[in-house]
């Protein structure tokens, strides 16, 4: 029997929603608000997000966040997956249980102590080395590996721990070479993994302050870091069209690993329904 949902929980749920997400839409349809208000609509304009892509500083940030996100996302996947599958290939369960405790480190660690801990010891490095301005893109950009990596991580193991362990070793067994088996047969397999940990590392990229804030310089700013600096000015409704214009991306970004999700369940099901 399908049980039934009480009218009070219905209720309950539909505030937690409006909770959530009232913020959100009241952002968004500011954004399109003529006047310099935010708390009276006047009428729809777009004028917000044209001055928006005008700010050379803004766009500066942005391009440099997206940049920052796209080389993490990339490095962070890879070195992910090739983890991933050393850590899988590990005999020894102690060892293996030892590894992903640390894996999970950066995860569970308050992102402040990890932040102030990573800046000194770039800053260490850098007086060793007689560098100046250690701090920039390349901090930056080891500190998103970073914290990164664990999400990848924990988004490729399970698909490994799904797979048939004789899949590989026939693909060998009938003259495929151990790399080309890895990428025809065992790639294809966890690819949604990969893509959900590719996509994990780049919307915590994305949206990173308080790691990005004690890594970065004056000569490589985020996008987070240049919005909490205009905080300390009065907020104008340019700040909600990129609000909007970063919650629409991650939203996208979502309903892409929800599809990538979904195609990978069909296919499976399908795979094993031929099997029986």
């Amino acid at each position: 029997m399908k049980s039934k949902t009480s009218p009070l929980s219905k209720l309950y749920m539909a505030l937690i929603f409006l909770f959530l997400y009232a913020p959100i839409a009241v952002i968004i349809v500011f954004s399109f608000n003529a006047s310099t208000s935010t708390y009276i609509f006047t009428e729809f304009s777009t004028k917000w997000y044209v001055e928006f892509f005008n700010d050379s500083y803004a766009m500066r940030a942005l391009r440099n966040t997206f940049v920052l996100a796209i080389v993490n996302c990339v490095i962070s996947t890879v070195f992910g997956t090739v983890s991933s599958v050393g850590i899988f290939k590990m005999k020894n369960k102690w060892m293996k249980s030892a590894v992903m405790s640390v894996t999970n480190i950066p995860m569970m660690n308050p992102e402040i102590v990890t932040g102030i801990s990573m800046m000194l010891l770039f800053v260490f490095v850098g007086t060793l080395l007689k560098m100046n301005d250690v701090l920039g893109f390349t901090t930056l950009l080891i500190a998103h590996v970073t914290f990164s990596l664990p999400y990848v991580i924990l988004s490729v193991i399970p698909k490994l721990n799904q797979l048939d362990p004789h899949i590989y070793e026939a693909a060998v067994d009938l003259g495929c070479k151990p790399h080309r088996a890895f990428r025809k047969v065992i790639l294809p397999e966890i690819s949604s993994g990969i893509i959900t940990g590719a996509i994990m590392s780049f919307t915590l990229s994305l949206d990173d302050f308080i790691i990005s804030y004690f890594t970065s310089g004056p000569s490589f700013q985020t996008l987070p870091i240049y919005i909490f600096s205009m905080t300390k000015k009065r907020v104008k409704p340019d700040m909600f069209a990129l609000s909007a214009i970063i919650f629409v991306t991650i939203l996208v970004l979502l309903i892409l690993v929800n599809v990538a999700e979904s195609r990978a369940e069909k296919k499976e099901l399908s795979r094993r329904g031929d099997a029986k």
